[in-house]
């Protein structure tokens, strides 16, 4: 085989040389037709991908494989090519097997992390945590995106800000991933609140659902949802949650059809609830702290007037006056 590619090699290198109306060394034609091979090896892998690209598309149903896939596909004609190239540059297979020997030797020594990375974008693909076009959140590091591309190295997020980042698929295997659009894109949410104690629980509780119905993002009803051997409200539910210091803890939950609506639809409930609450004279609690002073107090020190003070018993009153100082008396 190896004859055989430097025959044609030679035969390819006499008939440029026939074409060339000056002669040309040996070593630059070799270098020439290395070259060209490299130039039609890139075009034809381009080629091959997209004249692959829509029967293993109709395929394979997961867009993740099928560009993992079409990928293959191109770095094999690339190394095919690359392997013509070296050939007619005199580089045998024995040259070539050393030359890969070495390489993976670096690769294994120093490259390590890299080669985790695609051994982990094989189970991200085997798994199937998440596909392209999922909303997704990378627990503990604040990605929350769109999944724009996956790769044997990476996976790259388009984030709610418009913009993205390329996570090593290494560093994503170690993380909680939450997967917003897994089969169902719709999604639960919650908000508290307090209320205070002599607020009307029921009104309270009756209003908060007719305010998160109110706004367009949360589902207002129908049939339940199903998840697993669970069943939720489709409507919003608003429940006593605990009995704090400050009052009533009331906790609302809602679904939106449109995970990537969460923050602008948490805010609409919030806004929503404030205004039915203003209007049916349901009082938001909030800490409050009162000082008694009694006989077992001691003696405050109180200021009057312009730098006067005077020693007061605790359980006295000040009379205040004007401000000028007159008037002012102690009882």
């Amino acid at each position: 085989m190896r004859g055989v590619v430097q025959t044609n090699a030679s035969n390819a290198t006499e008939e440029v040389e026939g074409i060339l109306p000056i002669d040309v060394p040996d070593p630059v034609m070799d270098l020439v037709l290395a070259a060209i091979v490299l130039v039609v090896g890139w075009y034809l892998s381009k080629l091959a991908v997209r004249l692959a690209g829509r029967t293993v598309a109709q395929r394979i149903e997961r867009p993740s494989v099928t560009r993992t896939v079409l990928r293959g596909v191109r770095a094999a004609v690339l190394i095919t090519a690359l392997v013509v190239a070296l050939s007619i540059l005199g580089v045998g297979g024995t040259e070539i097997f050393l030359s890969v020997t070495v390489i993976s030797a670096v690769i294994a020594i120093v490259l390590a992390p890299l080669v985790g990375n695609y051994i982990n974008g094989l189970f991200v693909l085997a798994d199937r945590p998440y596909e392209i076009g999922d909303m997704i959140e990378v627990v503990d590091q604040g990605h929350v995106g769109f999944v724009e591309d996956i790769t044997m190295r990476y996976t790259k997020i388009f984030t709610l800000q418009n913009t993205f980042i390329v996570v090593p698929n290494a560093e994503i295997q170690s993380r909680d991933v939450v997967n917003y659009s897994a089969e169902d894109e719709r999604t639960r949410l919650s908000v508290e609140f307090e209320v205070t104690y002599d607020s009307d629980i029921e009104v309270a509780r009756q209003q908060a659902e007719r305010a998160a119905r109110s706004v367009d993002a949360v589902i207002s009803g129908g049939p339940d949802i199903r998840i697993g051997s669970a069943r939720y409200a489709a409507a919003p539910v608003c429940t006593i949650s605990e009995y704090v210091d400050s009052g009533i803890l009331l906790e609302l939950y809602f679904w939106l059809n449109q995970p990537y609506k969460q923050a602008l639809a948490r805010s609409a409930v919030h806004t929503a609830v404030r205004e039915r609450f203003a209007d049916r004279d349901v009082e938001f609690a909030y800490p409050r702290r009162h000082h008694v002073f009694d006989d077992t107090s001691g003696v405050a020190q109180v200021a009057v007037g312009e730098a006067r003070r005077d020693r007061v018993p605790a359980g006295s009153s000040i009379e205040a006056g004007d401000g000028s100082g007159e008037g002012e008396g102690v009882e």
